[in-house]
């Protein structure tokens, strides 16, 4: 690169660091990510820089995925210079103290996320990686509004008001994993608490595992807090199991050894394989996916819920696409005549 790069501030991560930057050349902020100088990072980000350059080709007003500007090799740091976007949708959520966002607001996200979505798989890319972490507001403005949930608190308490993005704009960031569709595709892919049941069971994955992700974000938008908490296999397909019915039979006859573990007797080995007390009680604790969105959402939550059920279908044939999703009517229903 031949500008000139000032360090504003910086982001560390597994991979490396994100720095906000000034390009002198340009004239505008962009956001560097250096990536350490370690040969699976750097083969990721050679593949994030080749996605990135497909997408931007086939995605010419830019507006689904974030836009590269450059990138450069420096002392074997791969270093991958991007628009420079604003916050995440889990750091908007949590510097809002985990509060929801308001349901039109989660309905012009989820629109934007499902068309970045099937933009993607119309080009036979999987993104496997998509999470709150990985979906960035493009304006960091916001303005703050009264919480009327916060009942509790007075006005002059600053937890009484909550924060709105000016802007529902979103743009998705992270190729790093995402690959192009082929036959056999086994290995473990997805952040644990957006992981689709077919991963967990080795039964191999496609496109609908980005279908399942979207759900599981959507529903964390809606209630401030991810929908399945767990770092344990048995556990998370137990809470799967609480808010969304029993996995089809179908699909433990086909587990792969790894998970043979997890079912017993054509069922889920759950409550008698659970690790530990604590575990069964926080399977619990979860109601079901239709009264944990009616807690949450005022209105539209009939559609919401329906939608929801396409999304997180335990078999992936049956799992809705992005297109379908988008054909919903939770968008597609006049909202204003409610």
């Amino acid at each position: 690169m031949l500008c000139i790069l000032f360090l504003i501030i910086s982001f560390t991560g597994t991979f490396g660091q994100v720095l906000e930057c000034w390009d002198r050349e340009r004239k505008e902020m962009v956001a560097i990510k250096i990536v350490r100088g370690i040969k699976k990072y750097r083969e990721a980000a050679m593949i994030e820089i080749e996605v990135l350059q497909q997408l931007a080709k086939h995605d010419k007003g830019g507006n689904r995925c974030v836009q590269i500007r450059n990138w450069f090799d420096y002392r074997n740091h791969i270093c991958i210079v991007f628009e420079k976007l604003g916050s995440s949708l889990y750091d908007f959520l949590r510097k809002n103290n985990y509060r929801s966002f308001p349901i039109d607001l989660v309905r012009e996200i989820a629109r934007q996320l499902l068309e970045c979505i099937a933009f993607m798989h119309d080009l036979c890319m999987i993104h496997t990686d998509l999470k709150p972490e990985n979906v960035l507001l493009v304006s960091s403005e916001y303005i703050k509004v009264p919480d009327y949930k916060s009942s509790l608190h007075t006005p002059k308490d600053s937890s009484y008001f909550k924060r709105m993005p000016k802007s529902s704009a979103i743009k998705v960031i992270d190729f790093g994993s995402t690959t192009y569709e082929r036959p056999d595709q086994n290995y473990i892919v997805s952040t644990r608490h957006y992981r689709a049941p077919e991963v967990i069971l080795g039964l191999g994955w496609t496109y609908p595992c980005d279908i399942w992700s979207v759900g599981c974000i959507l529903v964390e938008l809606c209630t401030g807090e991810a929908l399945f908490q767990t770092h344990e296999n048995l556990e998370h397909l137990a809470m799967m199991e609480r808010v969304l019915g029993p996995l089809p039979q179908h699909m433990l006859k086909r587990v792969d050894r790894h998970a043979e573990k997890y079912v017993r007797r054509g069922r889920l080995d759950w409550p008698e394989g659970a690790a530990s007390r604590e575990s069964i009680k926080s399977v619990m604790k979860l109601p079901r996916l239709q009264n944990l969105i009616m807690q949450h959402v005022d209105h539209s939550a009939g559609d919401l819920t329906h939608l929801l059920q396409g999304l997180l279908r335990y078999d992936p044939t049956d799992r809705l696409t992005a297109r379908e999703a988008l054909r919903h009517p939770f968008f597609t229903r006049d909202h204003l005549r409610r």
